[in-house]
C-alpha cells in the first residue's frame, strides 16, 4: 500500500446526506436548493453550519456555476478553508467527495460539505447554445449530427453492438431493471413499471438508444458532510467510511465523444479510477456488494460493469439479461435507487446518498448484510469513483 492510500483509507467518513424532492420544475433556485440541502445533511450529521470549513461541488462546462462564497455567506461560516469544483460534470459525480477527503486527511480541512444542485428540468440544455462556428475536436463531431451526450453516446453504443454482438435488448434490460427498483422508491420520479418491449417502442432518440435509454431531467439537489472517520464516531448517525477515492483520464481523452479518437474506442476513464479506487481500498470487485453506476443511458451501466472488473470486455450485455444486477436476486444489485434513469439526474450525485443508505440499512431496496458499496462516476469522460464501507 503506498503513503497516499494510507493516508486516505478509512481516515475519512461521510456524517450526513441531504437531499430535496425530485421534480420537473422545483420553483426554487439552485442556490437556495444547495442551502436547504446543506442545512438539511448537517442536521442528519448532528452538526452546526458553523462546523464547515470546506466546501465542494460538481461543476459542467457550459453551465451556471454556484458560487462558494455565496454558500459559506449564507451558511455563515467563519472561515472557509478548502473549496473547489469538480469540472466535467456526470464524471465529477464522486470528485468532490475525493476532493473532501483529501483536505480531511491532510489536516486542510475538519468538516467538509460536497454538493450538487441543478435545474435540468425546468432549465436549458447547455448544448442547446452550440453555434454554427465551433472550435476544438468538436469542429469534426458537431456539423455532422454529434451536438449533444446523445448524439455522442448513440455512436460509441453502436460500435459496442458491432464489437461485441450486445443487443438493443440488454441495454433496455437495464432500463427495466431499474425502474423495477425505483417502484419501491417514494423518492422516485419514475416509479411505473416497465418492460423491454416498452423501451424498444419508446421512439428512437439517437440510433440504437431510444427514449427509455436514457435519463429523465429533473430539479434537485443533494448535499454530503464529510469529516475524519474518529469525529464521525461520535456524531449522530452510523458513519459510512470512506475506504477508497479516486479519479482517472487515461490517455489522449477527448469530452464524450474521444473515444473514436483512440486506437481502442473502449480504453475508457473508469478503467483508470478503478485501478487506484481498488489500490486505496486495498479491494477488488469480488469485495463489492452493491454498485451506484452513473448511468445517463443505459449502455453506460454495462461499460462500467466491465471498466470496474465484474465482467470480461463484451460480456456485461449477458450478465444484465441474466437479472445480475436485479435487487434482490442478483449477485451483485445497480442502482437500487433507480439511478438517473428512474429516480433523478442530479449529475450521478445522487448515486453516492444511495449507497450511503445502502450501508446504513435504509435503502427502499436494501441489500442484505450491504458492508461495501462502490459508486462511479460517468464512463466517458475523466471519472472519478468511491470505494464506501459500514
Amino acid at each position: 500500500m503506498s503513503d497516499g492510500n494510507a493516508l486516505i483509507r478509512d481516515k475519512t467518513a461521510i456524517a450526513g446526506i441531504g437531499t430535496t424532492e425530485y421534480v420537473r420544475d422545483i420553483g426554487r433556485t439552485e442556490q437556495e436548493t444547495s442551502l436547504e440541502v446543506i442545512h438539511e445533511a448537517l442536521a442528519d450529521a448532528g452538526l452546526a453550519a458553523t462546523d464547515v470549513d470546506a466546501i465542494f461541488k460538481v461543476e459542467t462546462p457550459g453551465e451556471a456555476s454556484i458560487s462558494e462564497l455565496a454558500v459559506a455567506r449564507n451558511l455563515g461560516l467563519p472561515n472557509l478553508r478548502a473549496w473547489g469544483g469538480t469540472d466535467y460534470g456526470g464524471g465529477a459525480a464522486c470528485g468532490p467527495i475525493v476532493h473532501a477527503v483529501m483536505a480531511i486527511a491532510t489536516g486542510m480541512a475538519s468538516v467538509a460539505v460536497a454538493f450538487r444542485a441543478r435545474n435540468r428540468g425546468s432549465g436549458t440544455r447547455p448544448w442547446s447554445k452550440t453555434g454554427a462556428r465551433v472550435g476544438s475536436n468538436m469542429a469534426f463531431e458537431s456539423p455532422y449530427g454529434l451536438v449533444g451526450p446523445v448524439q455522442q453516446l448513440a455512436l460509441v453504443a453502436r460500435r459496442y453492438m458491432h464489437e461485441f454482438g450486445v443487443t438493443s435488448e440488454q441495454f433496455a434490460q437495464v432500463s427495466v431493471t431499474q425502474r423495477a427498483h425505483a417502484a419501491r422508491n417514494p423518492r422516485a420520479f419514475f416509479r411505473d413499471p416497465i418492460t423491454v418491449e416498452d423501451v424498444l417502442a419508446s421512439r428512437m432518440i439517437a440510433d440504437p438508444l431510444h427514449l427509455l435509454d436514457c435519463s429523465l431531467e429533473t430539479d434537485g439537489a443533494c448535499a454530503i458532510i464529510i469529516t475524519s472517520a474518529e469525529r464521525a464516531r461520535d456524531l449522530k448517525q452510523m458513519p459510512v467510511f470512506i475506504s477508497g477515492a479516486s479519479q482517472g483520464m487515461g490517455p489522449r481523452h477527448y469530452m464524450m465523444n474521444g473515444l473514436m479518437y483512440k486506437d481502442d474506442p473502449f480504453d475508457m476513464p473508469p478503467a483508470y479510477a478503478a485501478k487506484d479506487v481498488y489500490a486505496c481500498a486495498g479491494m477488488g470487485p469480488g469485495d463489492i456488494d452493491v454498485a451506484q453506476f452513473y448511468d445517463v443511458f443505459s449502455p453506460m451501466v454495462l461499460w462500467q460493469l466491465e471498466a470496474y472488473g465484474f465482467c470480461k470486455p463484451g460480456e456485461a450485455g449477458p450478465f444484465v439479461e441474466e437479472g445480475r444486477i436485479d435487487w434482490p436476486a442478483g449477485e451483485l444489485p445497480v442502482n437500487t435507487h433507480g439511478g438517473s434513469l428512474s429516480e433523478a439526474y442530479v449529475h450521478g450525485f445522487n448515486h453516492v446518498l444511495e449507497g450511503v443508505r445502502q450501508l446504513r440499512g435504509t435503502s427502499t431496496c436494501q441489500v442484505e448484510n450491504a458492508e461495501v458499496a462502490l459508486v462511479a462516476a460517468a464512463a466517458v469522460v475523466p471519472t472519478s469513483a468511491l470505494i464506501l464501507r459500514r
